[in-house]
Protein backbone atom coordinates (compact mmCIF):
# COMPACT_ATOMS: atom_id res chain seq x y z
CA UNK A 1 0.00 0.00 0.00
CA UNK A 2 1.13 3.46 -0.60
CA UNK A 3 1.85 5.56 1.93
CA UNK A 4 2.23 9.43 2.51
CA UNK A 5 6.29 10.52 2.46
CA UNK A 6 6.03 11.67 6.12
CA UNK A 7 5.32 7.63 6.55
CA UNK A 8 9.29 7.71 6.35
CA UNK A 9 10.55 10.83 7.09
CA UNK A 10 9.31 11.38 10.73
CA UNK A 11 10.37 8.02 11.67
CA UNK A 12 13.85 8.55 13.57
CA UNK A 13 15.81 6.76 10.85
CA UNK A 14 19.52 6.60 11.03
CA UNK A 15 19.32 6.59 6.62
CA UNK A 16 18.51 10.47 7.54
CA UNK A 17 21.58 11.42 8.80
CA UNK A 18 22.94 10.54 5.31
CA UNK A 19 20.40 11.28 2.51
CA UNK A 20 19.55 15.24 3.41
CA UNK A 21 20.43 15.79 -0.47
CA UNK A 22 17.81 13.20 -1.76
CA UNK A 23 14.24 13.17 -2.13
CA UNK A 24 12.16 10.84 -1.37
CA UNK A 25 10.28 9.68 -3.97
CA UNK A 26 8.35 6.57 -2.99
CA UNK A 27 7.11 4.90 0.86
CA UNK A 28 5.03 1.85 0.23
CA UNK A 29 3.67 -0.66 2.99
CA UNK A 30 3.99 -4.55 3.29
CA UNK A 31 1.71 -6.61 5.87
CA UNK A 32 3.00 -9.22 7.99
CA UNK A 33 0.83 -10.14 10.25
CA UNK A 34 1.48 -11.79 13.83
CA UNK A 35 4.77 -9.73 13.13
CA UNK A 36 6.72 -8.50 16.44
CA UNK A 37 9.26 -5.79 17.34
CA UNK A 38 12.36 -8.30 16.73
CA UNK A 39 11.33 -9.94 13.45
CA UNK A 40 13.12 -7.43 10.99
CA UNK A 41 15.54 -10.10 10.39
CA UNK A 42 13.04 -12.65 10.03
CA UNK A 43 11.47 -10.60 7.53
CA UNK A 44 14.59 -10.18 5.69
CA UNK A 45 15.46 -13.48 5.64
CA UNK A 46 12.10 -14.42 4.30
CA UNK A 47 12.55 -12.03 1.24
CA UNK A 48 16.13 -13.37 0.53
CA UNK A 49 14.65 -17.18 0.22
CA UNK A 50 12.04 -15.94 -2.09
CA UNK A 51 14.41 -14.75 -4.59
CA UNK A 52 14.79 -11.12 -2.99
CA UNK A 53 14.93 -8.90 -7.01
CA UNK A 54 16.64 -11.62 -8.72
CA UNK A 55 12.78 -13.44 -8.84
CA UNK A 56 10.59 -11.29 -9.61
CA UNK A 57 6.97 -12.09 -10.98
CA UNK A 58 6.43 -12.18 -15.06
CA UNK A 59 5.09 -8.56 -15.22
CA UNK A 60 8.04 -6.61 -13.46
CA UNK A 61 10.77 -9.09 -14.78
CA UNK A 62 9.64 -7.96 -18.17
CA UNK A 63 9.63 -4.00 -17.52
CA UNK A 64 13.53 -4.64 -15.77
CA UNK A 65 14.38 -6.90 -18.74
CA UNK A 66 13.22 -3.66 -20.75
CA UNK A 67 15.02 -1.22 -18.92
CA UNK A 68 18.21 -2.40 -18.97
CA UNK A 69 17.59 -2.97 -22.23
CA UNK A 70 16.79 0.26 -23.12
CA UNK A 71 19.83 1.35 -20.39
CA UNK A 72 22.33 -0.83 -22.59
CA UNK A 73 21.37 0.88 -25.65
CA UNK A 74 21.39 4.62 -24.31
CA UNK A 75 24.50 4.21 -22.12
CA UNK A 76 22.39 4.48 -18.88
CA UNK A 77 24.47 1.89 -16.68
CA UNK A 78 27.89 2.12 -18.31
CA UNK A 79 30.20 1.67 -15.35
CA UNK A 80 31.30 5.37 -15.24
CA UNK A 81 28.12 5.94 -14.42
CA UNK A 82 28.00 4.40 -11.24
CA UNK A 83 28.61 4.05 -7.65
CA UNK A 84 32.18 4.87 -7.08
CA UNK A 85 32.42 6.74 -10.92
CA UNK A 86 29.75 9.22 -11.16
CA UNK A 87 28.98 9.69 -7.95
CA UNK A 88 30.23 8.24 -4.00
CA UNK A 89 28.72 6.17 -2.29
CA UNK A 90 26.45 7.12 0.40
CA UNK A 91 28.41 4.32 2.27
CA UNK A 92 31.48 5.87 2.16
CA UNK A 93 29.63 8.30 4.33
CA UNK A 94 28.91 6.18 7.09
CA UNK A 95 30.43 5.67 10.87
CA UNK A 96 32.13 2.57 11.48
CA UNK A 97 29.42 0.82 13.28
CA UNK A 98 27.13 0.86 10.23
CA UNK A 99 29.26 -0.72 7.82
CA UNK A 100 30.41 -3.34 9.87
CA UNK A 101 26.81 -4.51 9.67
CA UNK A 102 26.68 -6.08 6.34
CA UNK A 103 29.47 -6.90 3.14
CA UNK A 104 28.92 -4.37 0.71
CA UNK A 105 30.00 -7.01 -1.95
CA UNK A 106 26.83 -9.48 -1.83
CA UNK A 107 23.87 -7.93 -3.38
CA UNK A 108 22.43 -11.76 -3.73
CA UNK A 109 21.31 -10.94 -7.14
CA UNK A 110 19.96 -7.27 -6.46
CA UNK A 111 21.12 -4.45 -8.60
CA UNK A 112 21.73 -2.44 -5.22
CA UNK A 113 24.55 -2.83 -3.32
CA UNK A 114 24.04 -2.91 0.63
CA UNK A 115 25.36 -0.30 2.70
CA UNK A 116 23.74 -1.37 6.27
CA UNK A 117 21.76 -3.58 8.04
CA UNK A 118 20.37 -3.00 11.85
CA UNK A 119 17.81 -4.47 14.19
CA UNK A 120 14.99 -2.11 12.48
CA UNK A 121 16.40 -0.99 9.35
CA UNK A 122 18.22 -1.90 6.40
CA UNK A 123 19.76 0.22 3.32
CA UNK A 124 21.18 -0.56 -0.13
CA UNK A 125 22.07 1.99 -3.12
CA UNK A 126 22.54 2.14 -6.74
CA UNK A 127 23.83 4.90 -9.30
CA UNK A 128 23.39 5.05 -12.88
CA UNK A 129 23.33 7.81 -15.58
CA UNK A 130 20.23 8.81 -14.65
CA UNK A 131 19.96 8.81 -10.61
CA UNK A 132 21.54 8.25 -7.29
CA UNK A 133 18.97 6.30 -5.50
CA UNK A 134 18.77 4.19 -2.15
CA UNK A 135 16.30 1.86 -1.08
CA UNK A 136 15.46 1.78 2.85
CA UNK A 137 13.45 -0.90 4.43
CA UNK A 138 12.23 -0.54 8.28
CA UNK A 139 10.43 -2.38 10.91
CA UNK A 140 7.23 -0.19 12.01
CA UNK A 141 4.44 -0.80 14.34
CA UNK A 142 1.23 -0.91 13.49
CA UNK A 143 -2.04 0.20 15.26
CA UNK A 144 -3.05 -3.26 15.59
CA UNK A 145 0.13 -4.26 17.72
CA UNK A 146 1.82 -5.97 14.79
CA UNK A 147 4.29 -4.66 12.75
CA UNK A 148 4.82 -4.51 9.60
CA UNK A 149 7.75 -3.94 6.40
CA UNK A 150 8.07 -0.34 4.67
CA UNK A 151 10.03 0.54 2.23
CA UNK A 152 11.05 4.13 0.42
CA UNK A 153 12.55 4.52 -2.26
CA UNK A 154 15.37 8.12 -2.28
CA UNK A 155 16.45 9.71 -5.06
CA UNK A 156 18.90 12.30 -6.25
CA UNK A 157 18.16 12.65 -9.59
CA UNK A 158 21.17 13.27 -12.59
CA UNK A 159 19.99 16.67 -13.99
CA UNK A 160 16.63 17.02 -16.55
CA UNK A 161 17.55 13.70 -17.37
CA UNK A 162 16.98 11.84 -14.31
CA UNK A 163 13.77 14.14 -13.59
CA UNK A 164 12.41 13.13 -16.77
CA UNK A 165 13.35 9.21 -16.13
CA UNK A 166 11.94 9.34 -12.84
CA UNK A 167 8.39 11.13 -13.86
CA UNK A 168 8.47 8.61 -16.98
CA UNK A 169 8.70 5.32 -15.05
CA UNK A 170 6.42 6.54 -12.00
CA UNK A 171 3.25 4.89 -13.37
CA UNK A 172 5.22 1.14 -14.11
CA UNK A 173 6.50 1.54 -10.39
CA UNK A 174 3.12 2.35 -8.95
CA UNK A 175 1.32 -0.10 -10.84
CA UNK A 176 2.99 -2.96 -11.72
CA UNK A 177 6.38 -2.96 -9.58
CA UNK A 178 5.78 -2.59 -6.21
CA UNK A 179 2.16 -4.34 -6.56
CA UNK A 180 4.56 -7.15 -7.54
CA UNK A 181 6.65 -6.73 -4.78
CA UNK A 182 3.90 -6.92 -2.49
CA UNK A 183 2.35 -10.26 -3.19
CA UNK A 184 6.19 -11.41 -3.25
CA UNK A 185 7.04 -10.28 -0.12
CA UNK A 186 3.87 -10.57 1.58
CA UNK A 187 3.82 -14.31 0.54
CA UNK A 188 7.38 -14.82 1.73
CA UNK A 189 6.06 -13.66 5.02
CA UNK A 190 3.52 -15.56 5.38
CA UNK A 191 5.49 -18.85 4.14
CA UNK A 192 8.36 -17.96 6.17
CA UNK A 193 10.62 -21.23 7.92
CA UNK A 194 13.86 -20.32 8.12
CA UNK A 195 15.05 -17.75 11.41
CA UNK A 196 17.54 -15.64 10.62
CA UNK A 197 21.01 -16.85 11.59
CA UNK A 198 21.87 -13.71 13.94
CA UNK A 199 21.45 -10.63 15.08
CA UNK A 200 22.23 -7.14 13.00
CA UNK A 201 23.98 -4.77 15.22
CA UNK A 202 21.56 -3.29 17.87
CA UNK A 203 20.38 0.90 17.25
CA UNK A 204 22.76 2.83 19.17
Amino acid sequence: MRLARTAHTERPWRIHEFTRDFRVEDVWSYRTPGAGPADFPTMLTAMRNRGGFGKQAAPARFLFAVRWKLGALLGWDEATASLGERVRPLRDRLPEDLTETVDASKAGGSPFTPMYELADEAAQELANKTCHAVMHLGWVPTDDGDHELHMAVLVKPNGRLGRLYMAAIAPFRHLIVYPALTRQWERAWRERTTPHPESPAPRP
